[in-house]
């Protein structure tokens, strides 16, 4: 009697592949076991392994570059994986390890300004943690993976927020955050369940196949599916009507944790909206096409006039008016995913996306570095305790200028301008002509209120100007936002090619 072999359900594992997000995490379970015990007085050590930690799980992707590996794959006839360390996969795992390195060395002087009323081990383990999760989710290829990476990196971040003890506009950021992100990931799930039911995979390049020809009793449901996943996501990426945690929530959080945030949070749920629409539901193009860009105009908008209304003097008004800010620049980074639906190549489209993140990133962790530099002698951190910077510490005036020039598009923030070139031109390839004039319009807008701070930080001070100490990691950090900034700016074609490359 002859038998025949089962099929192998045994997953083979690229650990390779996988290694940058696993060592994230496994450095961050190390040092929550060290926290117990390491005495209090080298505690700092905690914060320099972190920073090891990601600046290791950030060199894992070099042996990657030149490689398309994929892992956790159905075995048998169907080709489907859930994990590939793609071009796309490796250009926003960058983002969010380098993101957090930078977070991480901000973290560091802010520890210690604490003087122990920040908890260290609870902090780098949370850091780590939510790092890692950022960083298996531009690789997730099926929709569980997805929805776990994204709770992965959002549920530490909550804690970051609310990590202050005692500090009531801390506990409000932190739950106002929390119960936005909740509802993000309700809605998420329940849209992922009715797509289960119409198409039975997870999976994403499956539910592209399948989708386009569900039962016609299903179609309602795939549909519903579609637009809940959709709204989940768009929570996340903070944009309009979605975005009224944010200004509060980066006040509330410690600077490093809101510098994360306005970085590495844009990268989590816009690498996830990019893998929901144009992998999983190209067919429903004409559906999500116009939802994203009406809310493009919607959030670079009100992003850019709620900047504008900032008050110098209010407290903490610098960093109201970064936050403000980020929402225009999601904004922005809507658009070409949005003109996806609409191009021949959308791929090209989303990489323009990811151009401008990576400009966005590096300017924005630079501004958010010299804030807390400047919080560290002005508690309030108001836009007006900027004035005069230039006559007490001339470099960090002049890197903060160019940063805010880079946001702004204005030479020499030449990369800044690339990017914002590269996005309207998307636009317009895309027949998306009345959101090209929006944009143009929001980046007038958005001109006025960085060149004021801009201008303030050269005027006469007022009082006596006292010099800025600053410390070895905040000088770290800087340096490293100002050679990419300025390399950047003198060779663009570095972050522009991957607008003309293919990215899954």
């Amino acid at each position: 009697m002859s038998s025949l072999a089962a099929p192998s359900v045994v997953q083979s594992v690229d650990w390779l592949a996988i290694a940058p997000p696993t060592l994230a995490a496994v450095v961050g379970l190390a040092v929550l076991v060290a926290d117990l015990f390491v005495p209090e007085r080298k505690k700092p050590l905690l914060g320099w392994l972190s920073v090891a930690g990601l600046a290791a799980s950030t060199a894992l992707l070099l042996p990657l570059l030149d490689a398309d590996r994929s892992t956790f794959c159905l075995t048998g006839g169907t080709r489907a994986c859930s994990y590939t360390a793609d071009r796309f996969t490796l250009v926003i795992q960058f983002l969010v390890l380098g993101g957090a390195l930078l977070a991480a060395l901000l973290s560091v002087t802010a520890l210690k300004d604490a003087r122990g009323r920040l908890p260290e081990g609870e902090f780098w383990f949370l850091l780590l943690s939510s790092a890692a999760g950022a960083a298996l989710l531009p690789a997730s290829r099926d929709l569980a993976t997805l929805i776990v990476a994204l709770e992965v990196a959002s549920l530490p971040a909550f804690a970051l927020v609310g990590i202050r003890h005692g500090d009531r506009r801390s506990s409000e950021a932190a739950l106002k955050f929390f119960l936005s992100s909740v509802t993000a990931t309700a809605v998420s799930l329940l849209g992922i369940s009715f797509v289960y039911a119409a198409t039975g995979t997870l999976h994403l390049t499956l539910v592209a196949d399948r989708i386009q020809d569900v039962d016609g009793q299903l179609h309602t449901l795939a549909q519903t599916g579609v637009v809940l996943t959709l709204i989940g996501f768009a929570f996340k990426t903070a944009a309009v009507p979605f975005h009224f945690w944010v200004p509060d929530t980066y006040v509330g959080a410690p600077l490093p944790v809101a510098a994360y945030l306005s970085v590495v949070g844009k990268a989590v749920g816009f690498s996830g909206l990019i893998l929901v629409t144009v992998v999983a539901f190209p067919s429903y193009a004409d559906v999500w096409g116009p939802a994203l860009a009406a809310l493009a105009a919607l959030t670079m908008t009100v992003g850019n006039v709620g900047a504008l209304r900032q008050q110098a003097t209010r407290a903490y008004s610098a960093v109201r008016l970064l936050a403000w800010s980020s929402v225009g620049q999601a904004g922005y980074l809507l658009v070409p995913i949005a003109a996806a639906a609409y191009a021949d190549d959308p791929e090209h489209a989303v990489g323009s996306t990811l151009a401008y993140a990576l400009m966005y990133a590096a300017v924005n962790l630079g501004a958010f570095a010299v804030a807390a530099l400047v919080g560290r002698t002005s508690e309030t951190n108001r836009v007006s305790d900027y004035r005069g910077l230039y006559a007490r510490n001339p470099l960090t005036a002049l890197l903060l200028a160019f940063f805010l020039l880079c946001l702004a598009g204005l030479p020499p923030g030449i990369i800044g301008l690339f990017a914002k070139v590269t996005v309207f031109s998307a636009a317009v390839d895309a027949g998306l002509g009345w959101l090209a004039v929006v944009m143009a319009v929001n980046v007038v807008i958005a001109l006025y209120y960085y060149l004021q701070w801009t201008a303030l930080l050269f005027r006469a001070p007022e009082g006596e100007p006292g010099a800025h100490r600053v410390p070895a990691p905040l000088t770290a950090a800087l340096a490293v936002t100002a050679v990419l900034g300025i390399a950047l700016s003198g060779a663009p074609q570095l972050v522009l090619r991957f607008a003309d490359t293919t990215l899954f």
